[in-house]
Order: structure tokens, then C-alpha cells, then sequence
């Protein structure tokens, strides 16, 4: 039997000196190069790739970008320490419109604005010590990079991906550009302020819809993506059945062009056809523009819905409103024609641009009927209602039902009347049924500077032209001015003019450069081999390929998750690498958020020039008084950011990171306050004085319990809370679950402290080491830094803690020694009693009835029943 060792003289350790500590530890981890990952993954190792969306270089980290890449770090290094080779990159999605007008206003160069801004990110993120392959690290904006871009997007020309055609666009006269929907705002540009035309212009587009069937299908195989963004995403690319219906011109007008003699509409509800009431066309539909050039009241409203814009939310959100052409159309089905409406709701890029109106089944063509006064006709009887009593009012019927006042079609269920009136349209030879998409071609010219340039040459002769392999990369000109509205290159003296590889003569460079979600469609891929001639290297691509956890957030859950799934199949096609999907995991993450404030002019204020008293919140180093906003996204504008290097400085990049990891899930958004990351950094200094104490005091010689030398009862509990604490984080961390790995650790870090107090007792000094180290090696994922200091403390021999294993719960002492048993009377909680597990019914029965409550309460009572569950509960039956 050993002898417990003497009760130890407890020593008080220094503070814990992050100032000191985390530069020390970085310098230490890159001396070691324990970061770095071979080119492939090696053979007989699992490869772990996690990546985060890579960050637009504005020039400050935000905490919504520690929050993103903590959690990224934490996945990295758990992985690495459970035996994987892991790949964790970072690079800059950094071209774009911000450094083009910083430019403008500024007066300095994109280039030199960008890179500036990288620099002090990329210091920034060092800083907090994430485990990032620096030697990997990439640049949108370098031509290293977008002059692969280039070559894949000839690749993709070669394949038949791409292709140049007339489009409608939103454009800006005074900067002269196009805009995204997005940036259109009440009709007018987001930076100009200037109202939008709608203009068509030559565009180059990516041909997505080529894989609008693969792109829906391999939804199915992304188990690990959240469930709403895979419905965002079908929804987005929105498979639809129905109907193709042609609907000849009645009596058309002199001089109508022969191809306009007919509208072809698209629904999913030929069922409903007998409720047709109009037809609608979109502004931009040729039959819109004949009737527009004879007409200008037509002109005039078309003009109007061109300022409106062509976003849904715009055209939603919108009043409902029409211009009758004069014209109708022949009823497929009835004897009858109906007026064709111009209608600011109808959209070119959706279905063939036109609709049939049918009010009694749809809210917005009932709006817009009662509006016009237009006839509203009930064709689909919802179920138990009867027809005699049905009438539509302000609320269309949308359900299935059965059909009423729709000839061949009245009695039929509302799928079978489907069925017959696609299969009457097309005897009649006046429709089909078709597979609709709601996924558009990806339209990626941009008339700016700031981008990557489209490797195209134009040729009066000969026609768009790719630039030959050899002459690329088509490289941005440095000397560019940014005093002329419009795109800068199309100012050039020199960069646009040169030569074609056809023929030789005089030709021009394409101006227009990629969308920049272009840039950010392969960059993972790129980063499997970012020094490589190449876009890509086969073995390496195929090796890390896919990305095992992508990290980022639900604001990119559509569009640049559906272009990089895009831009893999493409590749794949072009045989640049060999994955169907880039993402095998994904995880959104929640926003970081903060109080608002304003001072009593209305000016926004940041956090720090405000300071809460007992008398209330007040503008630091004043008395004037501060109103408190809501809780909110952090955001620039409103002022209510963080900035990490001040955290940095004050608490320590570690107790930035503890403090995003804990305080609530990680998919959930969550509150930035000063308590809180006050509160990180007091456990940072309670966890480095305990395990600091033990190195101290306890001897690193202290042996495991043997059978002929246990350990005491304390010292057995200890390892116990030790072990179930390994496996419970280890779970946590599998699930994702980050904040509960931090709620475990918590609760181990006080059950090592309060071990203090049996520090004599047989087996403690083991314990309490084994305790300590295991504390070390959990928390190093979430605060490195502090992980090797202490590690280092107690155990100076074993080098760095970030290449240690990941600690293994030992499953003998995963074991539960006891069970709480629920003792009840008559099925309410009377007690509780401790038990073996699976101890016997009837030991247990009687230790129930003897407990003393229990006792007193069935005092005078038959019992007629005893019910015992094992390891849960008993439950006393009586009588009188």
C-alpha cells in the first residue's frame, strides 16, 4: 500500500503574462513547422481538409471573422491530434467594387490598397495564433491566381460551358456599370445614387443550367450540410413540372412580326387553365417592346418597371400594376379570348417571361384582377366544401381539390385534371409537358477594373477569340486613372489594343473582368497545389479533395456554394480534378453581435467611447447621457463593432477565443459583452494558477493506481470526472458542439481545484497530474497558447504540446460506480437512494422502503405493489 504523499507547501505562481507567452508560443510552432502539410496527402494517414470562407481584405478583422476561424482552428487542431494529416489554408477573396472606390476617393491604387489591407489582416490573424498553412496562402488579385482562373475559364469555353449572348441588365449612366439586383436600390445605384436603366448588352455567361439535374440531385448526398441550406439551394435551382401552353394572338394587329403571333407560357398548373382571367408579359418581352415602339403610354409604363428592377424582392415587395396592350389571346380550351396585360410582376429571366392569370387560384393574380376589375372564376373546390357556397373574395385557394366550372376537367382531382389537360394540350398540339427551371445562367461580366480579366480578344473578322495558352495571364495595366465614369480599362490608352491570334490584324481586348464570385468558385481547389503551373495538380487535388468541413456563414448559403458546386462539375468535365461536390461538410456559424449606442445628437458611438456607470450609460470622459440601442449584427455603420486587436491587447488573443467559443452554440448567433470575454480571461488565469500549482508541487514521478496500490476514494473520483470529462468533449467536438466542450471544461477545471483539499490522500498526486495534463491537451484546441505554457510547467521533457495525441478515456472509469435511484409512493417522488448498477430488485426494494422519508410516509399503509426499473426508479402501490 504506498503512503500518501505530505500535504504540499502551496505556492502562488506569477499571473499568467499573455503578452509574453503568445508571441513565444507562435515563434515556437513555426520554428517547428508543425503546420505544414506535404503537397499530397500521405499514404497510410487520413488527410483532414477544414476551411473557412476566406475573408474579403477590407483592412480590419471583425469578431465575426475570429468567431468563424476559432471555430475552424479548433476543428484543425482537434483533428490533427486525433492522427490526421490536416490541410487548414487561408487566402484573400480580393478583388472587387470597395478597393475600386477607394481608389476613386482615396486617390490610391486598388493593388496597393488591397495588399496594404492583407498585410494587417494577415497580422491580425497570426496574432491570434490560429494553425494556419501560411506557406499556402493565396491572393485573388495576384495573377498567380486569376491567371489560372483564366485558363479554367478557357477550358470551360472549350467544353461548351460558356457562351456570349444579348442581355438585360440593371445600368448605372453615371458610373457606368452594370449592377446586381442587389445593388439597385429604389430603382436607383447603390453608390451613384443615379436612376437605373434596363439596357441589353453583350454579356459572357456560364452555362449552370447544363448541370441544373446534377446540381439538384447531389443535394441528396451532402448529409452533413444543414438541412435549410439544402433546401435553399433546391429551391434556388427550382425543379418545377408542368405545362408548355401555347396561346395564339386573336385577330393580330397589321405589321405584327410573324413570330409574335403567339405567346408561350410555362405553369405548373395547366389544371387551372378554365380560371384564366388574362395573360401577362414581362416589360422586356418582345411583344411588350412592339407594343411599347406604337404606343407611348406603353413606353412610358415600360419605362417605369425598368426603374423598379429586376430583383424578386423588388418585384414582390412592389404595388401590382399593369398596362393593357389591346391585344388578347385565343383560350386553348374556350371559345373565348383574353386581354394580354404588360405587368410589373412578370419577369423575363423566370419561365418564358408571360403568365396566364388565374385569379381564383393564385394571390397575386387576385390582386391584380380586383385591381383591373377583371373576372375572378373558382376552379379547384377545396375539399368538403360545396360548390353552391363557394366563392373566391380577397383570399385565393392555392390547396388541392376538386374541379368545378372547367368542362372536360370538372369532377377530376386536381393531379389527375393536370394529367388530362397536358395530355389534351398536346392532341390539340397547342402544348406539352416540360421539366422547368427556376436556375438561371450565370451571367459574370462586370464593367470594372478591379476584376479579373475575361481572356477574350474581338476580331472584326474573325470574331471572339481566346487568348492563346501561352500569352496568359491577361494581366491588369498598373497605370490606370480612376477621374472618368465607367470601367477604367475601356480608358487605356494602350492595354485594350493588340492583335489577333487568328488572323493578325488589328483586334481588342475584351474590358469587361469575372464576377468576383468567380474568384471565390475554386479557390479551394486551388489551394490543394497554389504554386502549381496549373490551375490544379491531379494527384493533390484528388488527395485533399473534398474539403471535409467547410465553415462560414448562411449569407452564402445560395449563390456561392451553388457556384462552387458549379465550378467542381465544370472542372471535373475539363479534367482538372475528380470530386462531385467541394464541400462534404458544412457548418453556419451565427453572427457576433453587440449593443448600440448613440449620443444625444444621434450620432452612432463605438463601444469604447462608452462607459457604464451606476448612473447609467455615458460617453466616456463625460457626463452626457447615451441611449442603448438593441442587440444587433455588428456592423460598421451602425459602429457597434469589436475590434480584435484591441481585445488582443488587452486580454490576450486566447481569452478572445475562449470567449467566442463559449458563449453560446456555434450556429447560433451570440452577444458580445464586456462581462463576458472579462469572465474568459479570469478562468484563463484560475486554469494557468491551478495547473501551475500542481507542476509545483506535486511529483512528475507519482505513479498510475495499482491493484496492490489503489487509490483512495477522492483521488478515484478525480480520475473518474477526468475521464468521463475526456470523452464528453471529445463527443462535443465530433458534434460540433464547442460550447459544450468549453461547459465540461469548466466543471474539470474547478473539480482539479477543489482536489486540493485531499492533495494528502492516497493516489492524489497521480490524479491530480493526470487531471492537469488531460486539462492542458483539451483546451489547446480552443486556447493554444495558454495550453503549451502550462503543458510546458508540467511536463518540460514532452516538447510541444500541439503534437501530443489527443487523450483517450480509459473505459474502465467511464463506468458509473453508482446510481441514483428515484424512490416514489403512488407515482410522486418521495426520496432517492444510491445502488450499484444493476444491483438486485429486492436489496434495492429494501433500501428504498427503509430510506427515511419514504419510511415515515408509507408508515400505517398496505403496500400492494412494489415496481422496480432498474438503475431508475421505485414506486410503492398502497393502500388504506
Amino acid at each position: 500500500m504506498s503512503q500518501p504523499s505530505s500535504t504540499p507547501v502551496s505556492t502562488t505562481p506569477a499571473p499568467y503574462d499573455f503578452h509574453t507567452v503568445e508571441p513565444r508560443w507562435q515563434a515556437a510552432w513555426e520554428e517547428a513547422g508543425i503546420f505544414t502539410v506535404p503537397d499530397v496527402p500521405p499514404a497510410g494517414q487520413p488527410k483532414y481538409y477544414v476551411l473557412e470562407m476566406f475573408p474579403y481584405p477590407s483592412g480590419q478583422l471583425h469578431m465575426g471573422h475570429v468567431r468563424n476561424y476559432a471555430l475552424g482552428d479548433v476543428i484543425a487542431r482537434y483533428k490533427r491530434a486525433r492522427g490526421y494529416c490536416v490541410l487548414h489554408p487561408m487566402g484573400w477573396d480580393a478583388f472587387g467594387l470597395p478597393a475600386e472606390n477607394a481608389a476613386r476617393e482615396r486617390g490610391v491604387h486598388p493593388r496597393e490598397w488591397t495588399l496594404a489591407n492583407i498585410a494587417a489582416m494577415r497580422t491580425t490573424l497570426q496574432r491570434l495564433g490560429f494553425s494556419l498553412n501560411w506557406d499556402r496562402e493565396i491572393a485573388t488579385c495576384l495573377p498567380d491566381y486569376y491567371g489560372k482562373q483564366q485558363q479554367l475559364f478557357l477550358d470551360f469555353l472549350g467544353a461548351g460551358l460558356v457562351e456570349r449572348r444579348e442581355s438585360w441588365v440593371n445600368w448605372d449612366p453615371v458610373d457606368q456599370t452594370v449592377l446586381a439586383n442587389e445593388q439597385v436600390v429604389d430603382g436607383k445605384g447603390w453608390r451613384s445614387g443615379a436612376p437605373i436603366e434596363k439596357k441589353q448588352l453583350s454579356q459572357w455567361f456560364f452555362k449552370i443550367t447544363t448541370f441544373a439535374e446534377d446540381l439538384l440531385g447531389g443535394l441528396d448526398s451532402l448529409d452533413r450540410w444543414p438541412e435549410r441550406v439544402r433546401t435553399m439551394q433546391e429551391r434556388w435551382i427550382g425543379r418545377s413540372e408542368g405545362a408548355k401552353v401555347i396561346f395564339s394572338l386573336h385577330q393580330p394587329p397589321a405589321g405584327l412580326d410573324t413570330d409574335l403571333n403567339a405567346v408561350e407560357v410555362f405553369t405548373t398548373r395547366p389544371d387551372t387553365l378554365f380560371g384564366m382571367s388574362f395573360l401577362a408579359i414581362a416589360p422586356d418581352h418582345p411583344l411588350a417592346a412592339w407594343v411599347a415602339a406604337r404606343n407611348p403610354e406603353a413606353a412610358e409604363f415600360v419605362a417605369e418597371c425598368r426603374r423598379l428592377g429586376t430583383s424578386v424582392e423588388a418585384v414582390e415587395t412592389a404595388e401590382k400594376r399593369g398596362f393593357d396592350t389591346g391585344l388578347r389571346v385565343n383560350h386553348p380550351f374556350l371559345d373565348q379570348s383574353f386581354p394580354i396585360w404588360i405587368a410589373n410582376f412578370v419577369l423575363m429571366d423566370y419561365g418564358t417571361g408571360a403568365l396566364f392569370g388565374c385569379p381564383s387560384g393564385d394571390q397575386r393574380d387576385l390582386d391584380f384582377a380586383h385591381k383591373y376589375t377583371l373576372p375572378v372564376v373558382p376552379v379547384v373546390l377545396p375539399p368538403g366544401k360545396a360548390e353552391a357556397d363557394f366563392t373566391i373574395t380577397t383570399s385565393a385557394f392555392t390547396g388541392d381539390g376538386s374541379m368545378i366550372n372547367s368542362g372536360f376537367l370538372d369532377g377530376l382531382s386536381t393531379q389527375d385534371a393536370r394529367r388530362e389537360a397536358i395530355a389534351r394540350l398536346e392532341a390539340m398540339g397547342v402544348g406539352q409537358g416540360v421539366v422547368n427551371w427556376r436556375l438561371r445562367d450565370w451571367g459574370i461580366s462586370r464593367q470594372r477594373y478591379w476584376g479579373c480579366p475575361i481572356p477574350i480578344i474581338h476580331c472584326a473578322a474573325c470574331g471572339p477569340q481566346p487568348v492563346p495558352a501561352d500569352q496568359l495571364p491577361v494581366e491588369l495595366p498598373e497605370d490606370v486613372t480612376f477621374d472618368k465614369p465607367g470601367n477604367p480599362l475601356d480608358h487605356h490608352p494602350t492595354w485594350k489594343h493588340t492583335t489577333c491570334p487568328c488572323c493578325g490584324k488589328p483586334a481588342t481586348r475584351e474590358t469587361d473582368t469575372f464576377d468576383t464570385f468567380v474568384d471565390s468558385s475554386w479557390y479551394f481547389a486551388r489551394f490543394t497545389a497554389p504554386h502549381a503551373s496549373t490551375p490544379t495538380v491531379r494527384e493533390a487535388a484528388d488527395g485533399w479533395l473534398a474539403v471535409d468541413q467547410y465553415i462560414g456563414g448562411i449569407e452564402h448559403a445560395i449563390l456561392h456554394l451553388l457556384y462552387a458546386r458549379f465550378f467542381t462539375r465544370a472542372m471535373r468535365k475539363t479534367g482538372n480534378l475528380d470530386v462531385s461536390e467541394p464541400f462534404a461538410g458544412l457548418f453556419t456559424q451565427g453572427m457576433v453581435s453587440h449593443e448600440s449606442y448613440k449620443d444625444s445628437a444621434g450620432n452612432w458611438l463605438y463601444p469604447e467611447e462608452v462607459e457604464h456607470t451606476a448612473q447609467g450609460v455615458i460617453k466616456r470622459g463625460t457626463t452626457e447621457p447615451v441611449t442603448v440601442g438593441r442587440v444587433e449584427k455588428m456592423s460598421k455603420s451602425k459602429r457597434n463593432t469589436v475590434a480584435p486587436v484591441a481585445i488582443i491587447e488587452r486580454f490576450g488573443a486566447d481569452t478572445a477565443r475562449w470567449f467566442v467559443l463559449s458563449d453560446s452554440p456555434p450556429e447560433r448567433d451570440m452577444e458580445w459583452t464586456e462581462s463576458g470575454v472579462a469572465g474568459a480571461a479570469r478562468f484563463a488565469q484560475r486554469l494557468f494558477r491551478a495547473v501551475c500549482a500542481i507542476a509545483e508541487t506535486t511529483p512528475a514521478t507519482a505513479t498510475a493506481p495499482t491493484q496492490d496500490s489503489p487509490a483512495g476514494p477522492q483521488a478515484d473520483t478525480l480520475r473518474r470526472t477526468t475521464h468521463r470529462t475526456i470523452a464528453a468533449v471529445t463527443e462535443a467536438l465530433e458534434g460540433f458542439a464547442i460550447n459544450v466542450a468549453v461547459a465540461r471544461l469548466h466543471e474539470l477545471t474547478s473539480a482539479l481545484i477543489d482536489a486540493e483539499k485531499h492533495a494528502d490522500t492516497a493516489g492524489m498526486d497521480f490524479a491530480r497530474r493526470e487531471c492537469a495534463r488531460a486539462l492542458c491537451l483539451l483546451c489547446a484546441p480552443m486556447m493554444p497558447h495558454l495550453a503549451e505554457e502550462i503543458f510546458s510547467r508540467l511536463n518540460p521533457a514532452d516538447g510541444l504540446a500541439a503534437q501530443q495525441p489527443w487523450p483517450e478515456a480509459e473505459p474502465d472509469l467511464l463506468a458509473a460506480t453508482s446510481v441514483t435511484i428515484a424512490v416514489q409512493i403512488m407515482g410522486k417522488l418521495r426520496g432517492t437512494v444510491e445502488a450499484e448498477p444493476d444491483e438486485d430488485a429486492a436489496t434495492v426494494l429494501a433500501r428504498a422502503e427503509s430510506e427515511p422519508n419514504v419510511a415515515r410516509l408509507l408508515e400505517g399503509k398496505r403496500i400492494v405493489k412494489r415496481v422496480h426499473v432498474p438503475n431508475r426508479i421505485v414506486n410503492f402501490v398502497t393502500a388504506g
